[in-house]
């Protein structure tokens, strides 16, 4: 069943994000801190018997220069190749990078693939993370979206962010990448990601972008489940905390990534989405100031991205080459 609003409904709805004065020379400013630190990316082959694909176990710095973990996969022998495109892949809300060789279509699909893993994730579900978080949990809700969300410095997703936009500079240094051709992917909390990024970071040739979560505030209201349900819980015990909330999260909100996007981008949505409102997914879209097309899915739930999609998404990308 559908649940938001009518497909015409979605196309032309405004979300109400406010748009911070600094929103740009906040993420600037944290950007360039982090940058201080190479950009590097160690790598150690891993022996697997999956004989058409290669892995390799990356660590590259972060936010504050704090070591995150990666599988770089590709067709054996490809680090000796040259001018290769690149899919850095984003996770999930709860999802760590599991072992290698459980994301095979791009990596088989003649991309190399890049899988980052998001830092304290990785016990909800799927096979585990690997990427600690070290930094101090003050109260919070059960989760992630309030973990630190008294003050937009000290916000869980500012480093979440950073990781991700690090995991590009890092893929940038390698020297069998061609810099022309880098993407980003993901879905749900991946495609969030994939939008923050892609929007703003110079790198990135083209974003594809599943079920992303925009609008947080909006979500907070009109859904009952995680992660939104973190926030209306969190909000319960501090009443009075509302609008510090509100302002901390139009930080983080995809939404005002997108006002300032210059990259063409394939979004996807799915109209009966238990766990994302459709509307939240269309904020991203309707704002992104970019070339964008968006796939609509009526019935399909909150789910990864099918053979189906992915085929279309490979499609779309030959357009780059």
């Amino acid at each position: 069943m559908l649940t938001d609003m009518e497909k015409n409904a979605l196309e032309t709805f405004r979300p109400q994000v406010q748009m911070p004065a600094d929103f740009v020379s906040f993420w600037s400013d944290t950007l360039q801190e982090s940058r201080q630190i190479p950009a590097l990316a160690q790598m150690q082959r891993v022996d697997s018997p999956i004989e058409t694909l290669e892995f390799y176990d990356v660590t590259f710095p972060g936010f504050a220069g704090e070591s995150i973990k990666g599988w770089l996969a590709g067709a054996p022998g490809f680090t000796k190749r040259e001018n290769q495109p690149l899919i850095v892949e984003y996770l999930g809300y709860g999802v760590g990078r599991g072992v290698p060789g459980e994301r095979m279509f791009w990596p088989s699909a003649g991309y190399v693939h890049l899988i980052m893993d998001s830092r304290g994730q990785g016990g909800d579900c799927g096979t585990g993370g690997a990427t600690p978080d070290p930094h101090p949990a003050p109260p919070h809700a059960f989760g992630f979206f309030t973990l630190g969300v008294e003050n937009r410095e000290t916000y869980y997703f500012r480093r979440l962010i950073t990781d991700a936009y690090r995991a590009i500079d890092a893929a940038l240094t390698l020297n069998f990448i061609d810099p022309r051709r880098v993407f980003v992917a993901g879905a749900s909390q991946g495609g969030t990601l994939a939008a923050c990024v892609g929007a703003r970071h110079e790198g990135v040739r083209a974003v594809l972008s599943d079920l992303a979560l925009g609008n947080v505030m909006y979500g907070v209201g009109h859904n009952d489940h995680m992660p939104y349900r973190e926030v209306q819980r969190y909000l319960r015990v501090y009443p009075d905390r509302y609008d510090q909330v509100e302002t901390t999260l139009s930080y983080f909100d995809a939404v005002n990534f997108a006002r300032h996007a210059t990259r063409p981008a394939y979004f996807s949505v799915s109209l009966s989405d238990e766990y994302v409102p459709p509307a939240c997914t269309y904020s991203i879209f309707n704002e992104w100031s970019g070339d964008k097309s968006m796939e609509v899915y009526p019935f399909n739930e909150h789910d990864d991205p099918n053979l189906h999609h992915l085929l279309k998404q490979h499609a779309w990308l030959e357009q780059f080459h």
